[in-house]
């Protein structure tokens, strides 16, 4: 009789961040961890930085096009300008179902061949990937000017156990 598989712990790194060109900067550094297939869910609220953290990856992934807020549009698809793996930048927000929503929504590329980032993913996009990266963003609410943003990273699933996410911190 087998023993039952050990389960993966996931991989986390925290950060502190000060300031939005600091966010962009670990989108650049993370950029370098990831590759065509990987999830990416970005959770925070409104103001927190999800899109400047994902105009990061896009500068560290060598796409096309400026990285904005697909909030109207739903989701873009950023080629790239090199050998690398496109960005798909979706933003989950206003979407009410879960994955049967999610794939109407009929994306241009499929996740094997790309980088897909979800805003407001949480609940919403688990089912496309088992190994999948959740970035939760916490920062300050109210009426505040605070620009200090704690940012959790967590690995689920076998690609992220030796992701060595935590170079970010370096």
């Amino acid at each position: 009789m087998e023993a039952p598989a050990a389960p993966h712990n996931p991989a986390e790194t925290r950060l502190t961040i000060t300031s939005p060109e600091q966010m962009r900067e670990l989108g650049r550094r993370l950029a370098k961890l990831l590759r065509a297939g990987d999830l990416v869910m970005l959770t925070g609220e409104l103001g927190a930085g999800k899109t400047t953290l994902t105009r990061g990856l896009g500068e560290g992934l060598g796409v096309r096009g400026a990285v904005t807020s697909p909030t109207f549009v739903i989701a873009r698809v950023h080629p790239s300008l090199g050998d690398g793996p496109p960005l798909v930048h979706v933003d989950a927000y206003r979407l009410s179902g879960g994955l049967d929503e999610m794939e109407d929504l009929d994306l241009d590329v499929s996740l094997p061949d790309s980088v897909i980032v979800v805003e407001w993913g949480e609940g919403k996009v688990e089912e496309l990937a088992d190994d999948r990266l959740r970035v939760v963003i916490h920062r300050a609410v109210g009426d505040t000017t605070d620009e200090v943003r704690h940012v959790t990273l967590t690995g689920l699933g076998r690609r992220w156990t030796e992701a060595a996410l935590e170079t970010l911190t370096a």
